[in-house]
């Protein structure tokens, strides 16, 4: 198979699990796969609303599905394939586990115009300096919290990631 049709495979593979996901009511129109070497080994759909936890997005689930299947917290040599253009946490998670690439149906636009999930306003608090965001950021005890980083840096036989 082409790497065209292959990414047309799969990415309708998602789309199928956001439509899956959403008509049973676990959670919003949003699925993802994640594929090696031609396998699925990671797939999620949306699951904020059966799990109450708001970070069970289809990205997030499949990624974390993917690591355990791996034995690994990373996802190189992998394609992440979803539904829509991830969120910023989603990228976050995504950028975290560094996959060789993303493929995604609809875009974050899309999302917001048609069926109201708009993270546009989340791009914008990042923009602005903790004190100022809707949820306010107060730095307290930076002295203390920079001995974690000390010692880590001192540790021999510490993992890098």
């Amino acid at each position: 198979m082409d790497p065209f049709a292959t990414d047309l495979h799969f990415l309708r593979q998602a789309i199928r699990l956001a439509l899956e996901g959403m008509s049973r009511n676990e959670g919003g129109p949003f699925g993802a796969l994640i594929v090696r070497d031609g396998q699925v080994i990671g797939q999620g759909h949306n699951q904020v609303l059966v799990t109450n936890d708001p970070t069970a997005h289809a990205e997030m689930v499949a990624i974390r599905q993917a690591c355990r299947h791996l034995g690994h917290f990373q996802l190189e040599g992998c394609v992440l394939y979803a539904s829509c253009e991830p969120c910023p946490m989603c990228l976050g998670a995504i950028y975290w586990a560094r996959p060789d690439r993303i493929v995604y149906a609809a875009s974050h636009q899309d999302a917001a115009e048609i069926a109201g999930f708009d993270d546009e306003f989340i791009y914008q608090e990042l923009e602005l300096p903790p004190p100022d965001r809707r949820i306010p950021g107060l730095q307290l005890l930076r002295e203390e919290g920079l001995e974690p980083f000390y010692r880590w840096r001192e540790k021999g036989d510490k993992k890098l990631y």
